[in-house]
């Protein structure tokens, strides 16, 4: 129950402002992007991830996996093959089953084996003239006369001249994993520094200690820092050229330029694309490279286009789609490739078949506990073969789909609209209605994610727009909206706890709608009124006189007989003021106020009472039974002091004054009035007034003393709810009140009993004949 719907104050900027804040701060921790909010939106990703893969249609059916596992070691190891060798292999190995998937048809064979450096350490292979050739020149023919072969380069680690020559493309396998350790992106391409071979014989040298990797740039000169902690400096020219001669003096090989370029820089692209690009033609020398529009265009011949979606750096995310294990990849050992070169060299092509022909093939490990290892998490499984990203990259460019990542503009705005649907769901509806809305649309906005996913491979966020968007908003809201809840009970509390009944109170912070700012209602309103007020006030204001000038006092010691007096006057009244008021809140009245000695109460606001009339005559019948018993008993110490005053006359003492014996006179009138607070924000009042507030005034002006009188309209409503009660009242003469034109009915309603003692009621002992009688029979129990 929220009580800004009570209108006692409702609040206005602050939920904005709040609401804004809290959107405000969200989308300023999505701009700076913190780490521990990109995880958990990643972890959303690859949930997405895994959905999208099992409804995947687009796949590229002419990718193929070459496996290195423990059982192609085994094999090599044992001489099955017809050689034996332990890690690590000589290089012709590969050549050999880069001839067979040549021979088969592939389109193109990519290794996922870094080749880094030549090893002249490898035992040389026979050839069938008897020739011996070292290993690696076996494998760079091999992969020369393939040409189709793509060679795996890393940041630091590039195959050797003889390789990259002989090789149809590099490809980059660098593996880029998320902070918490998934491999979810991949660089399009990596810009890779190839130093000039003076450079490289430097570095080479293990007496210079120098690694070219930590080189920089300094204006006219290249610092190359050496492991002993020194550096050595090289000048360049004007052009930025260095001089050969101060590598190798003056004797500078034929065919060398004395001044040449330190380093040349190239670009590598990813393995995946690169292998993508032998099946589509595409031309990856001339792409358009576009990072500040977060985009690279890969055309061919044949008039076909990918646009890769990057972003500032040239990273892009995988369309994760084949696991490593995927049915729908073509899968080999490497040791049944070595088989077939085997027959097929021997001439025993029978019964070989072409299983890699038009495919694109990944060689790569499967092995573990070896340098070969290549393993790790992706979106769609916790432990796989890491090559499986290269296939993933192709198949993403090769069928067109890529995943493109909403732009932070469209962030900040999923955030905004989220927090929005948050304030305004909150601050609508009532907690668990609104609670209802926020779970339809935190599963809505799930489910569009996902759908985004599953059918455009369009990644917008969750995290951010959901858990801060929407429930941190609603969270923050609620919060507020609680407290100021509570405020406003407080408040209502305030205002009506010493004018209502406790359980008017509460029925009032339970009711979700209440006519607090102004509203018509049908009341019944009584004005009860302190006879004998003034008399009392005249006659101890003679006395104190009559004391001074007695006691000849004066000047201070007057003020303070004339202000005990005083408080002796306002004690009695509110004595008396004190019983009306109990018994207006016993039967579940609003006190209004108290206007000298009288007191104005009226049923049915602010919580509607379909039996205001008879609470409100119930509660004028009670005053007068509780007023007549408080005077019998002042009556009674009135006896005991004029006793005790006999005693004090003879001891020649002041005698103790008596208690003044008061009336109430009450007037009744039931009607349809305005009621709500009236006053200003900081001081006001629940009150009602009306044409027939001022009836009810005036029908008190004529009830005398211990009479209840009542109109016309009240006795209409107790004869519908108390027959017996509205029999029992007797109608008086017609009066002519201020204000009103014709004169007024009236009514008078009896309490008194039979033998004149104010005994509790049940009206439904009532004849009809007693109706003129004035008086109720006695009973033990009040028919309310």
């Amino acid at each position: 129950m929220y009580l800004h719907l009570v209108n006692l104050k409702t609040p206005r900027k602050a939920p904005f402002l709040i609401a804004a804040g809290v959107i405000g701060l969200v989308c300023l921790v999505q701009v700076f992007r913190f780490d521990f909010f990109e995880r958990l939106e990643r972890m959303t990703y690859d949930l997405r991830v895994r959905r999208a893969a099992n409804h995947s249609s687009l796949m590229t059916t002419n990718l193929g996996f070459v496996a290195i596992s423990e059982e192609t070691i085994r094999r090599i190891n044992n001489g099955s093959l017809g050689f034996s060798y332990g890690l690590y292999w000589p290089r012709h190995i590969y050549g050999r089953v880069a001839r067979e998937l040549h021979s088969q048809g592939a389109t193109a064979s990519a290794f996922d084996v870094l080749f880094g450096e030549l090893r002249h350490d490898h035992a040389p292979v026979p050839m069938a003239n008897g020739q011996l050739v070292e290993s690696d020149e076996y494998f760079a023919w091999q992969i020369h006369a393939a040409g189709n072969v793509i060679l795996a380069s890393e940041k630091g680690v590039v195959p050797p001249r003889l390789f990259r020559t002989n090789a149809l493309w590099l490809g980059d396998i660098t593996a880029t994993k998320d902070s918490d350790g998934i491999l979810r992106r991949a660089r399009a391409f990596r810009t890779y520094r190839r130093w000039h071979r003076c450079f490289q014989a430097v570095e080479d040298d293990p007496d210079y200690g120098i690694d070219l990797s930590k080189a920089r740039m300094e204006p006219g000169m290249i610092i190359l820092p050496r492991s002993n902690g020194e550096v050595v400096k090289v000048p360049l020219n004007k052009e930025g050229k260095f001089d050969v001669a101060d590598f190798l003096g003056a004797k500078i090989p034929a065919g060398m330029a004395r001044f040449d370029n330190p380093f040349t820089e190239e670009q590598i692209w990813h393995m995946g694309i690169v292998l993508a690009a032998q099946q589509l033609k595409l031309d990856l020398e001339h792409a358009k490279i576009e990072l500040e529009k977060g985009r690279i265009i890969l055309s061919g011949d044949n008039g076909i286009e990918r646009i890769l979606p990057v972003d500032s750096d040239g990273y892009f995310y995988i369309n994760w789609c084949l696991t490593g294990n995927d049915p729908q990849l073509t899968s080999e050992p490497m040791e049944n490739l070595l088989r077939q070169d085997q027959l097929r060299q021997t001439g025993q092509t029978n019964g070989l078949r072409n299983l890699w022909k038009g495919k694109l093939v990944v060689i790569g490990s499967t092995a573990v506990g070896n340098d070969l290892m290549d393993r790790g998490a992706t979106p769609l499984e916790e432990d796989t073969i890491l090559a499986c990203e290269h296939w993933n990259v192709a198949n993403s460019v090769v069928s067109g789909q890529f995943v493109h990542r909403s732009s932070l503009f469209m962030n900040l705005v999923l955030i905004c609209l989220m927090g929005l649907c948050a304030a305004y769901l909150t601050w609508k509806f009532r907690p668990h209605i609104a609670s209802f809305w926020i779970l339809v649309a935190f599963v809505a906005y799930g489910l569009f994610a996902f759908a985004c996913y599953g059918m455009f491979h369009f990644w917008i966020p969750v995290v951010m727009p959901l858990a801060g968007g929407l429930l941190a908003t609603y969270a923050v809201m609620l919060a507020y909206l609680v407290m100021f809840e509570q405020a406003e009970r407080r408040r209502v509390r305030s205002v009506f706890s010493k004018v209502v009944s406790p359980n008017i109170v509460n029925e009032l912070l339970k009711s979700e709608k209440l006519a607090l700012s102004g509203a018509r209602r049908s009341v019944t309103v009584l004005f009860s009124d302190i006879r004998g007020f003034t008399e009392i006030t005249d006659l101890y204001s003679e006395r104190a006189v009559e004391f001074i000038k007695q006691n000849n006092l004066s000047g201070e010691a007057a003020e303070t007989i004339f202000d005990e007096q005083a408080r002796e006057i306002l004690s009695t009244v509110n004595l008396y003021l004190k019983v009306i008021a109990d018994v207006v809140l016993k039967h579940q009245g609003t006190i209004d106020k108290f206007i000298g000695d009288c007191v104005m109460a009226f049923w049915g606001a602010p919580v509607i009472n379909q039996k205001h009339a008879l609470c409100g005559v119930r509660a004028a019948i009670e005053i007068q039974r509780a007023v007549d018993h408080l005077n019998h008993d002042r009556e009674l110490e009135n006896e005991r002091r004029k006793t005790e005053n006999y005693k004090l006359s003879a001891a020649n003492q002041p005698l103790l004054p008596m208690l003044p014996i008061l009336s109430v006179g009450t007037g009744i009138n039931t009607g349809v009035v305005t009621v709500g607070l009236m006053g200003t924000n900081e001081q006001f009042n629940y009150t009602v007034f009306g044409r027939d507030v001022n009836l009810a005034q005036r029908l008190e002006s004529v009830s005398g003393k211990g009479r209840i009188i009542i109109s016309e309209a009240t006795l209409a409503e107790i004869i519908q709810d108390d027959p017996n009660l509205a029999l029992a009242c007797m109608e008086l003469p017609a009066v002519n009140v201020k204000g009103i034109r014709n004169a007024v009915p009236i009514f008078e309603v009896p309490w008194m009993t039979r033998e004149g003692e104010a005994a509790e009621t049940n009206y439904s002992n009532v004849e009809a004949g007693g109706a003129q009688t004035a008086y109720l029979a006695p009973t033990d129990k009040e028919g309310d």
